[in-house]
């Protein structure tokens, strides 16, 4: 699967992301689901998930926070602005968890709202604990692990019962082996590294107008061979 973005932005966006929601809930003493949506709502989300300069190298997490907040009209109870952040050294779970979302939605290519709706925000800052530890990559097998869990059904099988094919009807309506279909469909073998003809081939028997809609944002499981 093929990055977001540069990886050249990638550290200014975990920096960004993470001191945002630091700043947010720990200086600003915010909710942290409440302002995590209003990040999701807003523009620079989407700029986030592009990798987008102005974001990514040209903005620091505490002048992002306060631009989300702006928009969203969200500010500490009582007061008349946001105040001035902390000098606090460390950086607890909030920090980690932006830092690591940043780093998953990378990877995945996934939006920032399609991780959230499987993984929320405040369960991924449960897994803060033993996960900060450990290398990024541990996280990202746990995020697959949750998201597969949560999704059982892979985009192909799901449009295949949608049009009522069985898998062997796919099979000869695509000619792409039988086998091959079992096993995209079961993740033991990734649909994201399949030829661009056959995804094209299974998407015309689908009657899918965009053959990267079969695509599956999550790595398939290891395969059991």
């Amino acid at each position: 699967m093929t990055p977001a973005y540069d990886e050249v932005y990638l550290a200014g966006a975990r920096q960004a992301l993470g001191r945002a929601l630091d700043y947010a809930t720990c200086d600003c003493g915010m909710e942290l689901n409440t302002f995590y949506q209003a990040f999701l709502a807003s523009r620079y989300a989407g700029m986030l998930e592009r990798g987008d300069f102005r974001v990514a190298a040209g903005m620091s997490g505490i002048e992002l926070a306060r631009r989300i907040a702006a928009e969203a009209g969200l500010k500490p109870s009582g007061a008349i602005a946001l105040p001035d952040p902390s000098e606090r050294t460390g950086r607890g779970a909030e920090y980690w968890a932006g830092w690591a979302l940043a780093w998953y939605q990378w990877k995945t290519t996934a939006t920032f709202a399609e991780i959230d709706g499987v993984v929320p925000i405040e369960r991924v800052v449960g897994h803060y604990s033993p996960y900060h530890e450990m290398d990024i990559t541990a996280f990202g097998a746990k995020m697959d692990a949750l998201h597969r869990e949560a999704r059982p059904e892979t985009e192909l099988k799901r449009r295949r019962r949608m049009v009522g094919l069985t898998q062997k009807n796919l099979s000869e309506r695509s000619g792409v082996p039988l086998r091959s279909i079992q096993r995209y469909e079961q993740r033991q073998k990734d649909i994201n590294k399949a030829s661009f003809d056959t995804v094209v081939a299974l998407a015309v028997a689908l009657y899918c107008p965009n053959p990267l809609q079969l695509m599956e944002r999550v790595p398939a499981a290891p395969d059991q061979r």
